[in-house]
């Protein structure tokens, strides 16, 4: 694992107060740090770029599942064995980056879970679980939290999970496409800080989620 060739990709959008200080500390672990500008309207790109990271940009916002897809692709053209992916908005934290890197050497993909906690609002910790059944039950896939966006996989393995969603439900769409495949996965608990609780999945995405999922699973055409 030491001499493989690790990518860091982070989907960013208006993260211009965080995005230095996520960087560097994802460099502390990967010298390859990839931060995809989501069409943002603030500083994302220039404080990217100046803490070292190679910046992609979208002229335009589309979506989370199009800026990791964008950046999963440079990393996989770059040749990279594993990729690890992060949020931009400090709710990951990088220092957990050695844990998912050493399950790797064992495993096709590792995903992370948020530890239960009174932060969490409530809405997030009853669709999770909700979604997460539903996981279970249609693919044999257990998982605590599908919703969780700090995972990582080997090159091989992104081959087969790469997804078409552009939005959130993307996070889904990639358990889909592992269960489907039968890939080995591991999940390990990780800290969350919920700095702003009405960012990421709504439940309107947590329906189109349930939706999809149950559309991937019957549809003949979704490979």
């Amino acid at each position: 694992m030491e001499k493989s060739n690790i990518f860091a990709v982070i989907p960013a959008y208006n993260e211009e107060k965080n995005i230095l200080d996520i960087v560097r500390k994802t460099k502390k672990y990967i010298s390859n740090v990839v931060v995809v500008d989501d069409g943002s309207r603030d500083r994302t790109k220039e404080n990217a770029g100046k803490a070292g990271a190679v910046v992609l940009n979208h002229m335009i916002n589309l979506g989370k599942g199009a800026a990791l897809k964008t950046g999963c692709d440079y990393a996989a053209k770059k040749n990279a064995d594993y990729i690890v992916v992060l949020d931009a908005d400090a709710q990951h934290d990088p220092d957990d980056i050695p844990r998912f890197l050493e399950k790797l050497s064992k495993c096709d993909i590792v995903f992370s879970y948020r530890k239960s906690s009174r932060t969490m609002p409530l809405v997030l910790h009853f669709g999770n679980w909700f979604i997460s059944n539903f996981v279970n039950i249609l693919y044999r896939v257990k998982l605590n939290d599908t919703q969780c966006g700090f995972r990582a996989f080997s090159k091989d393995a992104y081959k087969k999970i790469r997804w078409n969603a552009s939005d959130y439900s993307m996070e889904s769409e990639m358990i889909s496409r592992a269960g489907r495949q039968r890939l080995k996965y591991v999940q390990i608990p990780i800290q969350t800080i919920y700095s702003d609780k009405y960012k990421g999945t709504t439940v309107i995405d947590g329906m189109k989620i349930v939706l999809n999922m149950f559309w991937w699973r019957f549809a003949k055409n979704h490979r």
